[in-house]
């Protein structure tokens, strides 16, 4: 179904997961299965089945905490980083027996961005000690290192053909894969970008999923949109910042068409990519949502707090009657 202004501003709460004793750090969607997993400062990891809006299975880890996670290609294992301000490996954790594969090692301070290859078992890592650090799930060895100046943050693009890391300054560099299959340490870029006009260090990044827009977040509660290929600036939007000091997360629709992020007043929004109207403003459940992202299968996002909740169409608003796969049952479905 074509996501649409109206079907966009009658996106509502599906289900929603109270069951959290702290702020969720992260969450990423699995690529092919319906399957979220989340990380928590209550030291959990949470895995839910989207299509049903269920939990399936909670692991905790005590000893390290979890700050950044993302799923592998695999539907049971994920990479995560610590948050227990002394180890800041990173960890290949079996989700179906809870057993770590590998532990990755080199980065001597907090790990702020994380993602995974969409094409192969490579990952790569941003760090507060500066450095990106490329990785392969097969081998403990770091497969090559790029030192930045301030806060990196780091994205591939959906073809697994380029990745990107921005850095201080509003400098987004733009790399080819095929020229790391083999090699120990980063190259230069085939291609940089400088963001003008915003002093603050960019705290997320993503790519649409046809690889013609780029999604900047930035530590100063503003959002860009970027044209990927000649790097120019199309809309920027201002969020309220959050409270907390911490950053808040955007992310685009599968069809890069809109975009939705938290605001620091506690509400969500969202705009379309092409024209960078507004199209939508919805009061969050429990807090700042300050972690969003949309799934890549389904017509739903999922935004986090101190509360988890997935947000889906409401058949009732829209002007078609259209009927849609919705997770679990819609209106007022609580769970914990």
């Amino acid at each position: 179904m074509e996501i649409t202004d109206d079907l966009m501003s009658g996106m509502n709460i599906g289900a929603v997961f109270k069951d959290y004793c702290g702020k969720i750090n992260s969450l990423d969607f699995h690529r092919t299965d319906d399957l979220l997993v989340t990380a928590s400062d209550d030291e959990s990891i949470r895995l839910y089945d989207t299509a049903n809006a269920t939990l399936t299975k909670t692991i905790h880890s005590k000893k390290y905490g979890v700050d950044q996670i993302c799923f592998t290609h695999h539907s049971s294992s994920v990479i995560y980083s610590s948050k227990n301000g002394w180890d800041e490996s990173l960890r290949y954790l079996s989700l179906f027996d809870n057993r770590y594969l590998r532990y990755f090692k080199g980065h001597r301070d907090r790990v702020v961005s994380l993602c995974m290859s969409p094409k192969n078992d490579c990952f790569m890592s941003g760090s507060l000690d500066h450095t990106v650090r490329l990785w392969d799930l097969r081998t403990n060895v770091c497969q090559g290192l790029l030192r930045v100046r301030g806060r990196p943050a780091v994205a591939y693009d959906q073809q697994g053909l380029v990745f990107a890391v921005a850095m201080e300054g509003g400098a987004i560099k733009l790399f080819d894969v095929r020229s790391y299959d083999k090699l120990v340490f980063f190259q230069g870029p085939f291609d940089t970008f400088l963001v003008g006009g915003d002093t603050a260090e960019v705290s997320g990044m993503k790519f649409s999923n046809d690889g013609k827009l780029m999604l900047l977040s930035t530590t100063s509660s503003h959002v860009y949109v970027l044209d990927a290929y000649l790097g120019k600036k199309l809309h920027g939007f201002t969020l309220e910042p959050n409270p907390d000091g911490g950053t808040l997360e955007a992310s685009f629709s599968p069809d890069g068409q809109y975009i939705v992020s938290g605001s620091g007043d506690g509400s969500l929004r969202g705009w379309n990519a092409a024209t960078g109207a507004e199209v939508a403003c919805w009061t969050n459940t429990g807090g700042v949502p300050a972690v969003v992202k949309w799934a890549p299968r389904r017509l739903m996002f999922a935004s986090a707090s101190s509360v988890l909740a997935f947000w889906i169409p409401d058949i009732g608003k829209l002007s078609n009657g259209s009927q849609l796969t919705s997770p679990g049952k819609q209106a007022d479905a609580e769970r914990g």
